[in-house]
């Protein structure tokens, strides 16, 4: 409803201007914001106000009449429209405020800072033993963590029998025909198998990837786990070439004066075979209290061998003209040996205070 409305009458117009005027003033005043002041500047104001109906009548008045009425209504309307332009200079003075109070920033508050990611220790073990073998001159070769049988136990001469095919150690996706048992890989060997199959020697290769067995989980065992498997083939290498490559990853690895040993063991794919042990970085043996060796002063690290003239014959190699020394490390071990770390489940806990201490 326009409160303004009906307030001009042509017999009393100085008077009905007057009442116009303090009407149209407290509109105006009564307008909470911007919006608000514009419509009631139209009703007091506007094409279809009383003063516009005013200044149309005044073609009705006797002519010397005209010029004063004409006079009085654009004073009134002049003065309605001083109380527009200041109350719209408060409303969007007050709006400008409300703006900037919403908007405000403190720039002497530090900023807020969201925690910065980086690479899990165990990834970075892997980083490290690949760039050192890379170094080598070795490079990455990778395959699938669902595999077939026979590229994880047959092609690497593991004969049907042995207790590692049993369903409860080994995580079976397809169990029952060895024609096409599939499972998830329980060591990252089948690397080496599918790699030899499709390339020529010589072979100079690393294998890292996660791996699945059927274990319990305490302070050193996981269901999964990560290895890097190594595989060098080519023309008269001899078992001196495996313990000078191990002995110089231990090295770069471990410190400038690790020492290595090799003892004797037994593996299915590689013959003969060893285990491969390094001085103790923390103590070198001299310490009986030592937290690392616990005094023996050598730290057993990974298996290693001689690759087996079977599994060559299984990828199509010729045993006759090549061959070759395979080796496997578990990366948690490595880590665990390094940083002193007493449980495995720490790597898979995701305790950020664990993690922190490891920024890489």
């Amino acid at each position: 409803m326009n409160p303004t409305a009906n307030l001009i009458d042509p017999m009393n117009l100085a008077e009905s201007l007057q009442t116009l005027l303090a009407t149209a003033t407290a509109d105006v005043e009564a307008a909470a914001d911007v919006a608000a002041l514009d419509a009631a500047e139209a009703r007091a104001v506007g094409r279809e106000s009383p003063i516009a109906a005013a200044r149309r009548n005044l073609g009705k008045m006797p002519q010397e009449e005209r010029r004063d009425a004409g006079r009085l209504i654009n004073d009134i309307a002049k003065q309605i429209e001083a109380v527009v332009a200041d109350r719209r200079q408060d409303l969007e003075a007050a709006a400008r405020a409300a703006t900037i109070a919403a908007e405000f920033v403190d720039v002497t508050v530090d900023h807020l800072t969201m925690p910065t990611g980086r690479i899990h220790v165990i990834q970075q073990v892997v980083d490290e033993v690949c760039d050192i073998f890379i170094g080598l001159g070795y490079h990455i070769a990778e395959g699938p963590e669902a595999e077939l049988a026979w590229y994880n136990f047959d092609a690497l001469n593991t004969p049907p029998d042995h207790p590692g095919r049993l369903e409860s150690d080994t995580m079976y996706l397809d169990y029952g025909n060895p024609e096409d048992e599939m499972l998830l890989r329980s060591h990252t060997s089948p690397v080496q198998a599918r790699y030899m199959e499709i390339h020529d020697p010589p072979v100079y290769i690393v294998a890292p990837g996660k791996t699945y067995r059927n274990d319990t989980v305490d302070a050193t065992h996981l269901p999964v786990f990560h290895q890097i498997e190594g595989l060098a083939v080519d023309e008269a290498i001899t078992f001196a070439d495996l313990k000078g490559t191990l002995a110089e990853f231990a090295r770069q690895f471990f410190g400038s004066s690790t020492r290595v040993r090799l003892r004797p063991h037994f593996f299915p794919f590689t013959e003969p075979s060893a285990e491969l042990d390094v001085s103790c970085f923390n103590c070198d043996g001299g310490e009986s209290t030592c937290r690392v060796c616990k005094g023996v002063g050598w730290l057993e690290m990974l298996g290693c061998g001689m690759v087996d003239p079977r599994v060559f014959e299984a990828v199509g190699y010729d045993p006759d003209a090549v061959t070759g020394f395979a080796f496997g490390m578990g990366v948690e071990r490595l880590a665990m040996v390094r940083h002193g770390i007493d449980s495995i489940r720490h790597f898979v806990d995701n305790d950020v205070r664990f993690l922190d201490q490891f920024p890489g």
